[in-house]
């Protein structure tokens, strides 16, 4: 069965590079017409240490303050239904908001660079244990 898989999920890595243990990748993967870039995730909670959540007006204004003026170009908003486990060991849920960029040319250091003012920034303003940061690699065209 596992030899089954290997099998069928071996044309799906056509276009990476092996490295190691991970996958990545190359630089010539993309397909024709289309431009290699970095899609950047931010998973920032809604919840409030004391109850309630992050209004919708609060959201609004860091968007508009901190969000926006980082990825001028633009980015993708979507609200959702989180969970993970606190630093206490139990699991929590709580609604969240993910923030979704695509940054074209950008290497993963420099998306990585650009997301951690504003994951610090939500999380010090909204008193969050921590937001989730995401990159990895894409292909794009406009």
């Amino acid at each position: 069965m596992k030899r089954l898989l290997a099998l069928l999920l071996l044309p799906a890595l056509g276009g990476c590079t092996v490295v190691g243990a991970s996958a990545t990748w190359s630089s010539t993967a993309c397909p024709a017409g289309m431009q290699a870039a970095q899609r950047a995730e931010l998973y920032m909670g809604l919840g409030r240490k004391g109850g309630g959540e992050v209004s919708p007006a609060d959201v609004d204004a860091f968007v508009a303050a901190t969000l926006t003026p980082a990825f001028p170009d633009g980015l993708t908003l979507l609200r959702g239904q989180g969970q993970w486990r606190a630093a206490d060991g139990r699991i929590a849920r709580e609604s969240s908001l993910l923030a979704v960029v695509i940054l074209p040319g950008a290497t993963g250091e420099q998306a990585r660079d650009r997301l951690t003012p504003v994951a610090e920034a939500w999380r010090a303003r909204f008193a969050q244990e921590s937001v989730l940061k995401a990159i990895g690699p894409a292909c794009v065209a406009f």
